[in-house]
């Protein structure tokens, strides 16, 4: 799952982390997902665990989706859920005016609740898929709110049915 899509007109200012994470995540769809990977955890020790909580959220929440393993995706989806409550709406702005941070919380919650719930832990990941819900009406209404939509029902009920299968994405 990605963060709130990109106003077309793009980025309000140049920032060139966010343009490495960019370069990274579109390496890692094309099929690199071992040099995606490298590139986002060097790029991670470069920002480091105090670093912008806009390139901490952006950079953790990508680099979660190029694990396979349940597990260590979790371990980055819980730094980028912590980054994005360290986050202010101002910094998103300053980044692209059309972005806003309500719109993380979803997929970001969305994501975790996936991870637990592959990993059998179906408490943790209901706390998650709820706040989801909870946090969905933030979506825009667009292809991309649909999506996260679809997947956050599609979730719940591989939650409910105890499912620890891994979903298509």
């Amino acid at each position: 799952m990605t963060a709130a899509p990109a106003d077309p007109a793009g980025p309000t200012s140049p920032d060139p982390t966010m343009e490495a994470i960019g370069h990274a995540v579109i390496q890692g769809r094309a099929g690199d997902v071992a040099s995606a990977r490298q590139e986002l955890l060097t790029l991670w020790s470069t920002i480091g665990v105090v670093g912008d909580p806009l390139h901490r959220c952006s950079l953790a929440h990508y680099l979660a989706d190029l694990y396979e393993d349940p597990a260590q995706a979790l371990a980055w989806d819980i730094r980028a859920l912590d980054a994005a409550d360290a986050l202010t709406e101002q910094r998103v702005q300053e980044h692209d005016a059309a972005v806003h941070i309500a719109g993380f919380y979803p997929s970001l919650h969305l994501n975790l609740a996936d991870n637990y719930r592959r990993l059998g832990s179906f408490e943790a990941a209901t706390e998650h898929i709820d706040a989801a819900r909870t946090h969905a009406p933030s979506l825009p209404e667009s292809p991309y709110g649909d999506l996260l939509r679809g997947a956050i029902q599609e979730v719940a009920e591989a939650i409910a049915g105890r499912d620890r299968t891994r979903r298509d994405v």
